[in-house]
């Protein structure tokens, strides 16, 4: 059955690979553009996917949004993961629906929004996060993409410790996750999974040292590069720029501690 577009609802309005607008649909409601203004609530009651013409007679698609376009536009005051970060992320901490997921700090809560949406419908994320202008961005964020029910945001310094046991995960991106690393040995059940992104190598090293204390196993540190292709008949070739580093992937899992 096919989706329609309703009132309040969002969509990705693209032009081209380079210029796309997230939007909620509003009567009444104009999108401004470069290419000229799109009335919002000619959309209503549309398929995803159709197409609408701007005031200047430029085409637009009205595509439904992905999860990548809920973080790729969200509100930012922090630096936020790539999807090639976050997808081994999620990978590397196993989770998934029904899972229980701590993470620090939320930052602006793109990774927030991608954990939320892999747990749900059962599942629950708490994030800590100390800094309160962050917190306030990244609950409208999560509010867009419609994943609020699925996050528990604190106002704390997990340094100081975290409050859930038994949790499945333990994800962080900080500036020092080995003064977490005990935190989360008593936080994890048995067999949890530890991932931490970093973007230097001196935070890596310090955070490997505390898992090899901490009685983690399977310690491993990855750096994931993309390279995009410019794809055209007989031109074909790997793009002039690329997005190469922006952090390491430290992941862990809970061992029993060692005998004495």
């Amino acid at each position: 059955m096919t989706e329609k577009i309703s009132e309040n609802s969002y969509v990705l309005l693209y032009l081209n690979s380079r210029r796309s607008y997230l939007v909620k649909v509003e009567k009444e409601k104009k999108l401004h553009t470069h290419k000229g203004f799109i009335e919002l609530g000619e959309l209503i009651g549309k398929e995803y996917g159709a197409r609408i013409l701007s005031s200047t007679g430029v085409e637009f698609v009205a595509l439904k949004p992905q999860l990548r376009d809920y973080i790729f536009k969200s509100q930012r005051k922090t630096q936020i993961n790539y999807p090639k970060d976050i997808a081994l992320i999620v990978m590397f901490s196993g989770i998934g629906p029904g899972s229980r997921v701590v993470e620090a700090g939320t930052g602006t809560g793109a990774l927030t929004t991608a954990l939320a949406f892999y747990v749900k419908p059962s599942g629950r994320v708490f994030t800590y996060e100390i800094r309160e202008e962050f917190i306030e961005t990244a609950r409208k964020n999560l509010t867009r993409a419609n994943l609020t029910e699925y996050v528990e945001i604190k106002h704390k310094d997990i340094t100081e410790g975290i409050d859930e046991k038994n949790v499945d995960a333990v994800i962080l991106d900080m500036a020092t996750p080995w003064l977490v690393v005990p935190h989360a040995y008593e936080a994890l059940k048995p067999s949890g999974a530890f991932v931490s992104f970093s973007p230097t190598i001196d935070q890596v090293v310090k955070t490997v040292e505390a898992l090899e204390q901490n009685g983690f196993i399977d310690i491993q540190t990855v750096e994931c590069l993309t390279r995009g292709m410019q794809v055209k008949r007989g031109k074909t070739r790997p793009q002039t720029l690329m997005t190469a580093h922006t952090g390491y992937i430290t992941h862990a899992r809970k061992a029993s501690r060692p005998t004495p």
